[in-house]
């Protein structure tokens, strides 16, 4: 199995920063995880505005050679993992400027006859992996459950990728977090998975 880590978060000495350590450490230690890449995206420098004009046009974004490494990285994984924090009830704009891009018609969908497409990632799955200060069921209870509405039905589903995982740890800001014991439990669900 490769494993393809997004990371979107801009400190380093951070909580978010931790989770990904406990990923790389548990998908290391799993044999059924041949290779791991892991995309900063703001150690990257990842450009998340769309520009359209004359030269570049949405219809052609499938194909635009400046992304090109990143759409490779998507096709060679078999796991996708986003790491990032919830930030009014979503992710990031920096994540959701990739996704904007990367998702592009052609290369993660094909449209056809009918209202949804065809998902042209099937066979990946997809885990992320989420931070944020509210309570841990904030965005179930308050947003509509929003958040997972908004990356598994609206972007994953529509894509093709059936098989999404989250884990949303809330109070992460707080002393009564647990903040160790929800390390542990991503490095342990790493350490394990099998597909």
């Amino acid at each position: 199995m490769n494993l393809l880590i997004i990371f979107t978060y801009p400190n380093h000495k951070s909580l978010n920063y931790a989770f990904l350590q406990k990923v790389i450490k548990g998908s290391n230690e799993n044999p059924n995880i041949k290779e791991i890449q892991v995309l900063d995206l703001y150690e990257e420098g990842f450009n998340p505005l769309l520009v359209f004009n004359e030269e570049k046009r949405r219809r052609d974004m499938y194909k635009d050679p400046e992304i090109e490494k990143y759409r490779k990285q998507i096709m060679w994984a078999d796991k996708i993992v986003f790491i990032y924090p919830i930030w009014w009830g979503r992710p990031p704009a920096m994540l959701l400027g990739y996704i904007d891009q990367l998702f592009a018609s052609n290369f993660a969908y094909k449209d056809k006859k009918g209202y949804f497409p065809e998902g042209l990632l099937k066979g990946k799955s997809v885990v992320c992996v989420s931070t944020m200060k509210g309570p841990t069921h904030y965005p179930f209870f308050w947003l509509n459950n929003s958040h997972k509405i908004l990356m598994k039905r609206a972007l994953f589903n529509f894509v093709g990728i059936k098989k999404v995982k989250f884990f949303e740890f809330g109070y992460m800001e707080g002393p009564k977090g647990n903040q160790q014991k929800k390390l542990e439990k991503v490095y342990r669900y790493f350490k394990k998975i099998d597909h």
